[in-house]
């Protein structure tokens, strides 16, 4: 099978799907013949037509509101937004009405919003952040950060079929750098359900997104040290935790990485649940490697220092190990 990159295999996901139900639409700004920011969805537009592929003005809370309002009517709208930092401005659409919809009324909300999200790529406190964590705990929604190629592709054909509204983060540091085979189209990654990416003995990292390829490097490079397992939340929530507590059960260490800010992000939940539900299990304090609470920083220099690295994280997973 040939080899396709993150956003190749988002692209591919939202054209099959396309191809697949007549139902599926898009919208957001300058997603038609400019194809988008980052180019995700170049050429979509010639082959289902403006119709299909909405170009819209630049405003987040009118047409993700309006995608809410075609998924009451049936339809599957896909929303994208340029950046998951203006996710703000659509806030009160996504957990007022998004979120209660079908609790409320009993009727299937099936929306799709797309969120471009993280550093690394020198976008500075307002198009770098990681807010996912926002969205963690509101009941109602689904929250899934794709950290691989097949689950780029799986997790965005899943959540197009899912009947609740789902937020998608995709993260753009990975678009053009991961890179693997291509996934079938009938790939499907569900959605809630965690994955051991790496088996081991010692350690647990727990993570999602950008961490992924991270802890895996890092458990590659501390192979002759120690085994470290790599958990996948690839959906922060619901989050499913059993697979992290089984490999507690093994571990007795866990570390959280995660790109989104200490206080933000997913990884406090994760680790006050591993504290209820495993604290038999520890031998260590659970810890979180994740950046300090600032914006991310726009000089190079800075960022390089603000974003968790290949070397931070081994740094940590030595000293949970010498706890």
């Amino acid at each position: 099978m040939p080899e396709i990159t993150y956003l190749e295999a988002i692209t591919s996901a939202l054209r099959d799907a396309l191809r697949d139900d007549r139902r599926v639409f898009m919208m957001g700004e300058d997603i038609g013949h400019f194809g988008g920011p980052f180019g995700v969805t170049k050429g979509l537009v010639d082959e289902f037509g403006p119709e299909r592929i909405i170009d819209t003005p630049i405003s987040e809370e009118g047409f993700v509101g309006a995608c809410f309002g075609a998924a009451w009517m049936g339809e599957r709208p896909i929303a994208e937004l340029q950046f998951a930092d203006f996710i703000s401005c659509c806030f009160d659409q996504i957990v007022t009405v998004g979120a209660k919809t079908h609790w409320r009324s009993g009727i299937k909300l099936p929306m799709v919003l797309r969120a471009p999200y993280g550093g690394g790529v020198r976008g500075g406190p307002y198009h770098a952040s990681s807010p996912e964590g926002w969205f963690v705990g509101t009941a109602g929604l689904k929250v899934v950060c794709p950290g691989t190629v097949e689950d780029a592709y799986g997790l965005l054909r899943a959540a197009i079929e899912d009947d609740d509204p789902v937020l998608y983060f995709e993260h753009k540091g990975l678009y053009r750098r991961l890179k693997a085979e291509a996934p079938d189209p009938a790939t499907r990654t569900p959605i809630g359900k965690s994955l051991v990416r790496r088996q081991g003995g010692d350690v647990t990292v727990v993570t999602y997104g950008s961490g992924v390829d991270l802890a895996l490097r890092a458990a590659d490079g501390l192979a002759g040290e120690a085994e470290v397992e790599v958990v996948d939340l690839r959906t922060v929530w619901p989050l499913d935790l059993d697979p992290v507590l089984e490999s507690l059960a093994k571990t007795s260490r866990v570390l959280m990485l995660q790109e989104a800010s200490r206080s933000i992000g997913a990884g406090n939940l994760v680790l006050s649940r591993l504290a209820r539900e495993g604290f038999e299990l520890l031998d260590a304090p659970p810890a979180l490697h994740a950046p300090v609470d600032t914006p991310v920083p726009f000089a190079p220099a800075l960022e390089d220092g603000y974003m968790p690295s290949l070397d931070s994280v081994t740094t940590a997973l030595r000293d949970l190990l010498d706890y």
